[in-house]
């Protein structure tokens, strides 16, 4: 008999559970849902009350930066972006995963010195560049220090007599 009740409930649970995921949909107000589905208002109220105490499972978020905005809320989509000039910036959005708490993101050395090598493009902002790579700017100046070539440097040198040069001197 049990059996019968549990599976009762569960349907009696999925039944408000659609009713009030379509409402979160909808754009009508409690009141109008419930009036133009012929469910109880009261009945309604309290399975919602029940749904918004259950643990919401937190949704993984996409950061998307546009090339050429200097702040993702400083445009509106309806705006025209006549003062970007730089055809290298991108057209579409970059998703940019974004680090996961607590943990930091590791770049290995290849993917720096790409980075990098964008930085070294003609016209391009490095500021733009670790924008889109959701990195500060400081950190891409670091990294062309820490992975700068240093070349040997020859210098030409003379040997002479010291006497002579001692000599050439006086004179």
């Amino acid at each position: 008999m049990s059996g019968e009740n549990e599976g009762w409930v569960r349907q009696g649970e999925a039944f408000w559970r659609a009713h009030h995921e379509a409402w979160k949909r909808s754009d009508l107000n409690q009141r109008e849902y419930c009036e133009a589905h012929g469910i109880p208002l009261k009945a309604f109220g309290n399975w919602r009350e029940k749904f918004k105490a259950e643990p919401q499972p937190q949704t993984r978020k996409l950061l998307y930066r546009r090339g050429g905005l200097s702040h993702p809320l400083s445009h509106s989509l309806s705006h025209t972006l006549s003062h970007v000039t730089n055809p290298s910036w991108p057209s579409e959005p970059t998703a940019v995963v974004p680090v996961r708490k607590g943990h930091r993101r590791r770049f290995s050395e290849a993917e720096k010195r790409q980075i990098l090598k964008e930085t070294a493009q003609p016209g391009a902002s490095t500021a733009m560049i670790a924008r889109r790579f959701g990195i500060d700017r400081r950190i891409l100046c670091r990294w062309k220090q820490e992975l700068a070539v240093v070349e040997p440097a020859f210098v030409t040198v003379e040997i002479t007599d010291r006497d002579a040069s001692v000599e050439a001197r006086a004179r």
